[in-house]
């Protein structure tokens, strides 16, 4: 089963937008008294974070491997002085042009990644990551994919439901994310399915990753705005530079 195919013209419909306004708010708020302009969008996804900082004068580099992802972020129309650019790679094939002044990736997108492949991406964002550049990113945490082991989750649109299942492996160092996407077709309702795997990290094995491939220690966070944690968070937010 692959990812983000069906999944990717249901996505925005269910992915509250002030998410992804936090997320811009707390970028413009780190960039723009730091002088940056070019932003890396890492997993971009439908590039609703991309656009969002377009909006606020950003040049903007969207990178995801879904193209039927990217499709839909390269189909928006907004007017913006520029536009993002989109690209199709893996992260841990990583190939720019030249030099950005920060990278982010939001909602868990480098979970998605087995620490071989994280490793490289890290590497391969460095490369590209002008010297004094930041790093922003967010992770599920091992806490998270604990609580949600065994549950099954719906969404639910006018013309598409969508359930899945977390199931934690038994090493607790992946969860798999079985899902049952039901398209409606005019009377009728065409069934896909997809599988998604995310990988567990804890802080220290993040900063060990970050110092192996040329960053400095991280600061982390507990959500957005960017706070001190408390307890046991759902997610973390990883700054570096």
């Amino acid at each position: 089963m692959s990812s983000y195919v069906s999944l990717a013209g249901f996505y925005d419909k269910v992915m509250p937008e002030d998410d992804y306004r936090l997320w811009a708010d707390c970028c413009d708020g780190l960039f723009r008294p730091r002088g940056i302009r070019t932003v890396l969008d890492l997993a971009c996804g439908t590039g609703r974070l991309s656009w969002l900082l377009a909006e606020r004068g950003y040049e903007v580099i969207g990178v995801d491997l879904s193209c039927d992802m990217l499709a839909v972020a390269a189909a928006r129309e907004k007017e913006v002085k520029y536009r993002p650019l989109f690209l199709n790679q893996p992260l841990q094939e990583l190939d720019l042009y030249g030099t950005v002044q920060a990278a982010i990736c939001s909602m868990d997108g480098l979970n998605y990644l087995p620490e071989e492949d994280l490793r490289e991406a890290m590497r391969r964002i460095r490369l590209f990551l002008e010297p004094g550049g930041l790093l922003l990113f967010d992770l599920n945490t091992a806490g998270k994919f604990r609580r949600i082991d065994g549950e099954v989750f719906a969404e639910e649109t006018e013309d598409a439901f969508c359930v899945w299942r977390a199931d934690l492996e038994e090493n607790d160092k992946s969860c798999v994310f079985g899902m049952d996407i039901f398209l409606k077709q005019g009377k009728l309702w065409r069934r896909e399915q997809e599988e998604h795997i995310e990988y567990v990290y804890s802080p220290e094995e993040i900063a060990s990753l970050l110092a192996e491939t040329g960053f400095s220690p991280p600061q982390v966070f507990g959500g957005l705005p960017l706070r001190q944690m408390t307890g046991d968070e759902d997610r973390l937010f990883f700054l570096s530079g």
